[in-house]
């Protein structure tokens, strides 16, 4: 009897283990695809500014992958360089292809990508950076200086490559 109630115990107590086993690797495999949901490929709602998001050594980026310039619609995007840049020796490097974000981390207590620095090549300046994504599946970004009000923020929607090609 003693035997038994021992192995009962010990089964129970195997058991409870391997639920919070199971229950721990779910939970931070949501987290995991929840802070992850950022990446991807991302269109602006203006449908001038297409960027991809990654991750990359824990941190979120953005790269251009396609813009138009509205001022001047016709002129390859291969040909736009960073002139704007503060440091003469990054003048030359093209937009196209160019990190805009770099090293937003996921915060969970608020759903939200925060403490990252946005590039802005039109103006040759970083600012700080958070973003997030709405109800609707809208991503929001926003460049700001010291406080989110004091900023502008681009919404963009989540797209493929064959739409980015059709806007060409």
């Amino acid at each position: 009897m003693v035997n038994m109630t021992l192995m009962t115990t010990n089964i129970l107590v195997a058991f409870s283990f391997l639920l919070f086993f199971v229950s721990t690797v779910n939970i931070y495999g949501q987290n995991s695809d929840r802070e992850n949901r950022i990446c991807g490929l991302w269109m602006s709602t203006e449908k001038n500014l297409a960027v991809k998001i990654f991750k990359q050594a824990g941190d979120f980026k953005a790269k251009v992958v396609w813009f138009r310039n509205k001022d001047n619609p016709d002129k390859d995007i291969n040909e736009y360089k960073d002139t704007s840049n503060p440091n003469p020796d990054l003048r030359n490097r093209k937009i196209l292809g160019m990190e805009l974000v770099d090293g937003l981390s996921y915060r969970k207590e608020s759903d939200s990508w925060e403490k990252g620095k946005i590039y802005d090549p039109y103006h040759g300046r970083f600012w700080d950076s958070a973003a997030y994504i709405t109800k609707e599946g809208l991503l929001k970004v926003t460049g700001y200086w010291k406080f989110k009000w004091i900023g502008k923020t681009v919404v963009f929607e989540r797209t493929n490559y064959d739409t980015i090609a059709s806007n060409f």
